[in-house]
């Protein structure tokens, strides 16, 4: 990395990369523009309007605060475009904690959570985006197709309806019109913006064709509108996400009339990133850390309250055993998987190589639960009491780590 590289310079160059469907190395220049904004001081010049890609404001004050939220968010966006979904929402995170209820980084979350398949929190990062930023006409437009993503409804309608009042000049907000309207199976609407679109730019109908992360927005809601195209003339109904429009103020005319259906054809290939920028072991780490304390604490007092009502009915006993014992064991699992930021294989080949007591007490803290459900179906106390001391040791191991 030259000396002189601003972590903005490095920014708009990975950029220029990805515009070429080089996300590979528009990546590594991300990973070399935080490693510069780590070491920066803060800067405090005056800078111009806020860029295209990210909202960021070039030579803002506010120290490396606005930098490492700008490299982040287009590294999200990059992620995004290489159909990395999991990757891009670690960075998206990280964008919104490095500069809170700024609008890229929100938009951006929103994208990764609906490619995540996590559509309600999706749909809360949409609602706050059209509430926050009422007279942004990006904001609207962005927000309503977003919010039509994660939960389709009137209120996606109306808010892309107010996008298109706020900017009725900009052609993504008559796309955004037509992608919420088809989507509703409302056609004859969504012919009709889409034209409006084309009218106003006809690069439009050759969206789906771009590359990089400038126009990521304009490619996804022409990718939208060719899949609701090609569902509307086989007849298909979208199955995700579910319509809740109001039948009184939708278009009362029965809709026949499918989406348009530009011939788009496919976008040219790309280089998707293959090594991690971002390095989320200390993450993985406190998961597995709170996987193990939970699911042991968990198992030791399922144990003790089962003990305890052998003393009443040993029948009694052994079906909360092994009702307990499910639940504990599929609560560890569901638990230690959502809490993951990479996949559970990397997290455990990397415990292999350098903490393999962890990796043993992890392995207790699933096994200890079993035990509930090996009483419920035996009986004995002794298995019980093994379950005990499974779930006690890996409780200890995580003590022991903390001295």
């Amino acid at each position: 990395m030259e000396p002189d590289t601003t972590p903005e310079e490095h920014r708009q160059r990975a950029l220029l990369l990805a515009d070429l469907g080089r996300y590979d190395e528009a990546t590594e220049e991300i990973a070399a523009g935080l490693s510069a904004a780590a070491g920066a001081e803060p800067d405090t010049g005056a800078g111009g309007g806020p860029d295209a890609a990210t909202g960021a404001e070039p030579g803002a004050a506010g120290g490396t605060g606005p930098e490492e939220s700008a490299l982040l968010t287009t590294l999200a966006r990059i992620h995004l475009a290489a159909e990395q979904p999991a990757e891009a929402l670690i960075a998206a995170d990280r964008a919104a904690a490095a500069q809170p209820g700024t609008l890229p980084a929100l938009v951006v979350r929103a994208m990764a959570l609906i490619d995540s398949r996590r559509f309600a929190d999706a749909a809360g990062v949409a609602g706050q985006i059209l509430r926050t930023w009422p007279g942004d006409a990006y904001a609207q437009r962005t927000g309503a197709a977003l919010l039509s993503e994660s939960r389709n409804g009137q209120e996606a309608l109306n808010a892309a309806w107010n996008g298109v009042r706020v900017a009725p000049a900009e052609a993504e907000a008559h796309l955004v019109l037509a992608v919420v309207a088809a989507r509703l199976r409302l056609f004859d609407l969504a012919q009709r913006a889409y034209a409006e679109a084309l009218d106003l730019d006809p690069a439009i109908g050759d969206a789906v064709q771009d590359v990089g992360v400038v126009r990521l927005e304009r490619r996804r809601w022409a990718r939208a509108l060719e899949e609701l195209a090609e569902e509307a003339s086989l007849g298909a109904v979208p199955a995700e996400p579910p319509s809740a429009v109001d039948p009184e103020q939708a278009d009362p005319e029965p809709e026949k009339t499918p989406a348009p259906r530009p011939n788009w054809s496919e976008p040219p290939a790309v280089s998707r990133p293959r090594k991690p920028v971002l390095d989320v072991s200390a993450d993985s780490l406190d998961a597995v850390l709170e996987t193990i304390r939970y699911g042991a604490n968990g198992t030791l007092v399922a144990s003790v309250l089962t003990a305890a009502m052998t003393l009443v009915s040993a029948g009694i006993s052994r079906v909360w055993a092994g009702l307990i014992g499910f639940l504990v064991f599929l609560a560890v699992v569901l638990w230690f998987r959502s809490r993951l930021a990479e996949p559970a294989g990397l997290v455990l080949s990397r415990l292999r190589g350098t903490g393999r007591a962890l990796l043993a007490a992890l392995y207790l803290t699933f096994a200890a639960p079993l035990f509930l459900l090996a009483y419920a179906v035996v009986g004995g106390l002794p298995t019980l009491i093994a379950g005990m001391v499974l779930a006690a040791a890996a409780d200890l191991v995580v003590l022991t780590r903390r001295r």
